[in-house]
């Protein structure tokens, strides 16, 4: 299914923006609309899109690393079952943690 505006809106600003911590979660508000929270779950969600692919090759490449990354250095706690283990979550480098 092709990109809606917001989607287009989300990888353009993503790709643009140099900001980071509150101040790109300030201009997430004024720009976009929508809470960081919100802008970070649709993001996710279009890390493994092939549309999103399509419109920006670089940004989602880029983007896939930095979940990998974070994958490899989260796989302790609650993922092996511990007792008392926090439940896993999966830093997306400059891009958020989904839980």
């Amino acid at each position: 299914m092709p990109l809606n505006e917001r989607e287009r809106a989300i990888l353009d600003f993503e790709s643009s923006c140099r900001l980071r911590g509150w101040a790109k979660e300030e201009q997430i508000r004024q720009t976009l609309g929508m809470s960081p929270a919100r802008y970070y779950q649709l993001l996710v969600r279009m890390l493994d899109s092939v549309d999103a692919q399509a419109y920006d090759p670089l940004l989602m490449g880029r983007l896939r690393r930095l979940r990998e990354r974070g994958r490899g250095s989260n796989r302790s706690g609650a993922a092996s079952g511990e007792p008392g283990a926090r439940p896993r979550t999966v830093s997306l480098g400059g891009i958020g943690t989904i839980v």
